[in-house]
This record gives structure tokens, sequence and C-alpha cells, in this order.
């Protein structure tokens, strides 16, 4: 259904970006020329059921999508800790969902350094109260994962990101892999992004 990425050239049409917390999922999506990257919706974890894996997925085939990008949360000297490994992992959950639902729309981990505290920025300088930030900095988070991702294409005309594989797991029907939030060695996608 979807275009898969080729070396060289990336697909056109609309793509999803992804920021992952402990408590909450944020979703952008950009137009089908890869301009724009909007906040679009918030989603709440659930690491146990993975619902919120399945309300991804959803949400790609009814856009019909043609690409996912994760953010991968990295130190500010490009280290990669429990966070980035949790995100990691999200992404390989999402493309087995993707695969068991029988689409083929690639999944790339993005950096994402420094997203969520832009975003919150963002937010602040467009006069919302902090007290309200909560409810839309995920997605806010995501838009600028997303953006960062298309104006990297085109920049670069090609593809970007670190393509991600399902697990083997995922390619039986019936298993259903579950995602552990990352204990509480790292703060929620919230605050991550102060860390250096």
């Amino acid at each position: 259904m979807a275009a898969s990425t080729n070396s060289g050239v990336y697909p056109r049409g609309i793509k999803l970006g992804v920021d992952v917390g402990t408590v909450r999922v944020g979703l952008a999506i950009c137009d089908p020329d890869g301009i724009l990257a909007t906040p679009f919706k918030t989603v709440s974890r659930n690491a146990k059921k993975n619902t919120d894996v399945r309300v991804i997925v959803k949400h790609a085939l009814e856009l019909s999508a043609v690409q996912i990008f994760v953010g991968l949360p990295r130190t500010m000297k490009g280290e990669e800790r429990a966070s980035a490994q949790m995100a990691t992992d999200y992404a390989e959950l999402l493309a087995g969902e993707l695969l068991l639902a029988g689409l083929d729309i690639p999944v790339a981990l993005i950096d994402e350094r420094l997203s969520t505290v832009t975003a919150h920025r963002n937010l602040h300088e467009a006069g919302m109260s902090s007290k309200n930030h909560r409810k839309v900095v995920d997605q806010v988070a995501a838009a600028g994962i997303l953006q960062q991702a298309i104006d990297m294409q085109k920049a670069r005309g090609t593809d970007v990101g670190r393509r991600v594989q399902a697990p083997a797991q995922s390619a039986k029907p019936g298993s259903a892999p579950t995602l552990q939030a990352a204990s509480g060695s790292e703060p929620d996608s919230s605050t991550r992004g102060l860390q250096l």
C-alpha cells in the first residue's frame, strides 16, 4: 500500500512523526509534499497492552502514510541512554505491528535532541500557559521531529534516519511483544531533552 524507501530517494506522501515518552506519545503529520509538519494527536502510553502502538498503525492506515519517523533522544554529546533504547524498542515494536497489519511502511529513527525543550519554548512564546503545555507538548515535539526529518530529506535529496526492522517474533500471528517503559532512571519526554 505505502511506498517503500529506496536508496538515493525518499517517498512522497503523508509522513508521521512520533515522540515517545513514558506516559504519552505525541503524533504529528505532514502534507504529501513534505513541506510542513503539524501536531496531530497525543496518545496515552500503554506499555503492557501496546494499545498506543495500534492507534498509530490505525492512523497510518487511514492517512495512507508512506513513512514514520520516531524521535531518538540522544544526549548533547550524542550518547544513547535508556530513553534512546526505549525509543528504539518502540520503533521496532511499531514496525512489527505495521507488518502484522500488512502495511509496508518504513519506520526510521531520527535524532531529536532538545525537541521537547524547543516545543515547550514555542508553546510559551505562543502565549500558552505552562499548565496547559502537557496537553499538547508531545505532539508539538513530534512535529519538530518530523519537520527536521522532511527538511533533511529535501536538503540531502535522499532518505534520512536509521531504518528499524520488526522484531523476529512479530511475523508470527498472535505473538504480541510488549514494551516496557524505561525505569525511573530518566524523566518523561517533557523533560528529557534538558539532560546534558
